[in-house]
C-alpha cells in the first residue's frame, strides 16, 4: 500500500483551512492551557522602548500580534517558493510545517519583535534571490542588506547575517565590488537613520547600550527535560534525512534553484551557530530557524513520493503534537 501526501501537498480549500485552524488550535492551547513560556532576554533598546511597553508578555494581545505576523510570514513563504520555484511544484507543505512549528514552540509566542524581524528577513530573500549571476545587482544587494539591517535593530545579533549574505553573493555568482559596497551601504543606512533620530531626541548616544551583544557560550544538556531532548534530537535527525533526500534529487533542479537551497542551508547553519553563541536569547532566533527548516524539509517531502517520506512526515507531525501534549504532563 502506497502512502501518499498528495492531498496535503496540494490540499483542497476546506482541507487547507482545516490544517491552518489545527495549527492555530495548537498555538492557543498553550495560552488557554496556561503553559506560559519565560520571556527571553531582549536587550535591544529599540525593542524595549518601541514595542514591549505596548504589549504585555503572555497576554492575549501578545499572542494575537505574534500569530498575525506568523500568518504574514507564512504567506510570504508561499510567495517566495512560488516565485523562485525552490520546490519545483506547487506545494502547501512549507506553510503547514512552518505554522505547526510555530504553534508547537510556545517560546516563540512571546517574541513579537522576532516575528517582525523575520518578515524583514524574508523580504531580504526576495531581493537576494533576484541577484543570480548578476554582478551589477547593486539595487538588490542594497535593499536586501537594508532589510537584514532593519531586523538587527530588533535583534542585534542578526547583524552577523550580513557576512553570510556576502558568501551568498558568491554562491549566486553575483559577488563584485559594486554589490559588496551596495550591501555595506544598505547595512549602514538603517543604523545611521536610527542613531541620528536618537541624537536629535536626546543629544547624546551611548552606543554600548544601543547595540548590545549578550554573549553566552554556556550549554548544559541537563537543562533540557527528557521530552525536550527527545524532540530536539528527533527533528534534527529528520532534518539530516531530509537534506540527504534533497541533495539526492537536486540534480533535477535548475542551477539557480540549487544555489538558493544551498544559501538557505548556509543561513540555517549560521542562525543555529548564532543561537548557540547567544544562548540566553535562543527563543529570538527560533522563527528564523523554523522558516528555513520548513522549506528545506518540504523539498523531499514534496518531490519524493514514496512510503518512506510519507511515514517520516507522519512521524514529524506526531512528534510535534506529542511535544505539545508533554508540556501539560511532563515539562
Amino acid at each position: 500500500m502506497r502512502l501518499s501526501l498528495k492531498n496535503i501537498i496540494v490540499p483542497s480549500i476546506p482541507l487547507a483551512a482545516l490544517l491552518v485552524l489545527s495549527c492555530v488550535a495548537v498555538w492557543f492551547s498553550a495560552y488557554f492551557g496556561e503553559r506560559f513560556a519565560t520571556l527571553p532576554t531582549q536587550n535591544t533598546v529599540f525593542y524595549l522602548t518601541n514595542i514591549q511597553p505596548f504589549i504585555q508578555p503572555n497576554s492575549l494581545l501578545s499572542n494575537i500580534v505574534s500569530i498575525t505576523f506568523v500568518f504574514l510570514n507564512a504567506f510570504l513563504l508561499g510567495q517566495i517558493n512560488n516565485r523562485f520555484t525552490l520546490i519545483r511544484t506547487r506545494t502547501f507543505l512549507p506553510i503547514f510545517i512552518f505554522l505547526l512549528l510555530m504553534g508547537s514552540w510556545n517560546e516563540t509566542h512571546l517574541v513579537n519583535g522576532s516575528h517582525l524581524a523575520l518578515t524583514f528577513i524574508v523580504l531580504a530573500l526576495f531581493y537576494f534571490f533576484g541577484m543570480s549571476r548578476d554582478t551589477k545587482a547593486s539595487e538588490q544587494a542594497f535593499m536586501g542588506s537594508f532589510f537584514i539591517s532593519i531586523s538587527s535593530l530588533l535583534i542585534n545579533p542578526l547583524i552577523f547575517l550580513i557576512p553570510v549574505c556576502w558568501i551568498g553573493f558568491g554562491i549566486f555568482q553575483s559577488f563584485s565590488l559594486r554589490t559588496f559596497l551596495a550591501s555595506v551601504f544598505g547595512t549602514l543606512a538603517p543604523w545611521v537613520l536610527y542613531l541620528s533620530v536618537l541624537y536629535l531626541m536626546h543629544n547624546e548616544i551611548n552606543f554600548s547600550t544601543v547595540f548590545h551583544l549578550d554573549f553566552d557560550f554556556s550549554f548544559n544538556i541537563s537543562s533540557f527535560s527528557l521530552p525536550q531532548f527527545i524532540y530536539y534530537v528527533s527533528i534534527f535527525i529528520i532534518m539530516l534525512i531530509s537534506l540527504s533526500g534533497m541533495f539526492s534529487i537536486s540534480s533535477g533542479d535548475a542551477i539557480h534553484t540549487r544555489n538558493k537551497l544551498n544559501f538557505l542551508l548556509l543561513m540555517l547553519i549560521s542562525v543555529f551557530i548564532i543561537t548557540l553563541i547567544f544562548r540566553s536569547q535562543y527563543a529570538l532566533f527560533l522563527p528564523v530557524i523554523a522558516l528555513i527548516y520548513s522549506i528545506l524539509i518540504s523539498h523531499p517531502f514534496t518531490l519524493k513520493q514514496n512510503n518512506f517520506y510519507g511515514i517520516l512526515f507522519i512521524i514529524f507531525c506526531t512528534l510535534n503534537i506529542a511535544f505539545v501534549i508533554s508540556k501539560y504532563f511532563l515539562i
